[in-house]
């Protein structure tokens, strides 16, 4: 059976606003599925949907899963002028999910919209996590529905910014590449930290997988290392759905999305707790 494909998806009322629409890739069934959603990196400034076209196919292909992939709106100008600042990118993603859960048939694929898993990448693991977390004391517009938060199965996150202050500490010239337009020019970043984040008090136990390469040049492992302690923190006294994959990669930052072991890691970490037909 061939995958089909559903390309330009309005999840926003503007139908013709390409930066706010998804695709959907499945194989046609009458039985309902779980859906895993992969949200693009790129900085808070590049990339598109359609750049992960063949991640989307494997993903179909290895959990027999629907996959969704949606677009954000971009900080596209390195001086801000656009005026698409953080949490306007996270706030088109909660807008998808919470379209996901009210307003969306499936379109020949019956999906469980009980069961979602959740992929982000570089910025977007930062995007995901701050909708998940509790970042309402920065950002309260990043509050999720309850039938979102309880919906969302697992979030894998992969050569994610977690501590943006800890990043431009080891990588000054980010501040004017891409982190000042995208949050604005502060002397600190730390009320955007993730690694201070609690968890909702709503939110039952989501299983984290916290990914990083060691071949990763352009965001470092110690994003990734403070991310997972911190998430054992949050999980102390539970049973502690976190785990982390920093030995079995080596590629390059974005190369990661193309290499075997990832489709591996990431497929079997979804399907672990699906119960087989």
């Amino acid at each position: 059976m061939s995958i089909e494909i559903r390309r330009d998806i309005p999840y926003n009322s503007k139908e013709d606003d390409i930066f706010r629409a998804f695709d959907f890739y499945y194989l046609p069934t009458e039985t309902p599925l779980p859906l895993i959603c992969f949200v693009h990196g790129g900085a808070w400034r590049s990339e598109d949907k359609a750049d992960h076209d063949a991640l989307a196919r494997l993903l179909v292909s290895r959990t027999g899963f629907p996959v969704v992939v949606p677009n954000y709106r971009l900080t596209k100008d390195s001086d801000g002028s656009n005026a698409i600042r953080h949490p306007i990118h996270s706030q088109d993603i909660l807008e998808f999910f919470t379209f996901l859960m009210s307003s969306w048939d499936g379109l020949g694929c019956t999906v469980d919209r009980s069961k979602i898993y959740l992929i982000g990448h570089s910025c977007s693991a930062h995007m995901l996590a701050s909708i998940f977390l509790d970042s309402s004391a920065a950002t309260p517009v990043l509050t999720p529905p309850p039938e979102v938060i309880n919906a969302v199965q697992a979030i894998v996150l992969s050569e994610g910014i977690y501590d943006i202050d800890l990043l431009l500490s080891r990588f000054p010239k980010y501040r004017e590449w891409f982190i000042a337009p995208a949050f604005g020019d502060k002397p600190s970043y730390a009320d955007f930290s993730i690694t201070r984040l609690p968890l909702r008090k709503t939110e039952d136990d989501i299983r984290w997988l916290v990914i990083h390469s060691k071949g990763d040049t352009l965001v470092d492992l110690t994003q990734s290392d403070e991310m997972y302690k911190h998430l054992l923190r949050l999980y102390t006294g539970r049973a502690q759905p976190v785990v982390s994959k920093v030995d079995d990669l080596v590629e390059e930052h974005d190369d990661v999305l193309r290499s075997e072991t990832y489709l591996k890691i990431v497929s079997e970490f979804i399907v672990q707790d699906v119960p087989k037909a």
